[in-house]
């Protein structure tokens, strides 16, 4: 397994400090550094006015929410964060690991992710799954199908992301606008373009901007 991704550039103490916690989708695979979603974001709030440091990243390609969880859990993050986001998911569907298990351990790292940003529930994000049955590697499956069931883990997250009184950032109708070949489908022919990563960033950034 490649290492976790945890950057953390120069530090501004007078800037604020974003956490990003996910899979491939939030380690950016396949764009450049600066495409990352959590990168544009930062990039965004500064046109914005708003100044953070340079996001602080713990993802992998291919994590699934027990993944993450048990890098979350052994390799402890210090500090609390003024943001933190949450993508975490598409591995359980596509690995077929269960509805059940997805709602357990996801209710378990939003609270970890509410714990990070010093228990203040109204600075954590939880972004919806894309939907990846439109690229030109999910034509190649039953795009049908995970289009359902990419649905049902949605409205499993959008549940306990509603209960526990979080921001909801529904990106998956931008991702099912990224049909295969399309500018906003990456080199890899599955994840999202930096394109498509600026539509995502410039939503969230929105959404933190207002509720600073």
């Amino acid at each position: 397994m490649p290492p976790v991704q945890q950057f953390q550039e120069e530090s501004n103490d007078s800037a604020r400090t974003y956490l990003a916690l996910g899979d491939s989708y939030t380690i950016g695979q396949s764009v450049a550094e600066q495409e990352k979603f959590p990168t544009q974001t930062i990039a965004r709030l500064e046109e914005l006015g708003v100044h953070f440091n340079q996001p602080r990243i713990v993802a992998v390609t291919g994590w699934s929410t027990t993944d993450l969880l048990n890098s979350l859990t052994k390799f402890q993050i210090k500090g609390q964060f003024n943001i933190v986001s949450l993508l975490i998911g598409v591995n359980n569907q596509y690995q077929h690991l269960g509805l059940q298990n997805y709602n357990i351990e996801f209710r378990q790292l939003l609270n970890l992710a509410i714990t990070y940003a010093g228990n203040n529930n109204k600075c954590v994000y939880v972004l919806s799954i894309p939907d990846y049955g439109v690229t030109t590697f999910g034509q190649s499956l039953n795009a049908g199908q995970i289009a359902k069931e990419i649905d049902e883990y949605n409205a499993a997250n959008f549940t306990i992301a509603n209960e526990a009184g979080v921001q909801y950032v529904d990106i998956t109708p931008i991702s099912r606008s990224a049909l295969a070949g399309s500018e906003y489908e990456a080199s890899d022919g599955l994840h999202p373009s930096g394109i498509q990563y600026k539509l995502w960033a410039n939503l969230l950034a929105s959404m933190i901007r207002q509720n600073l």
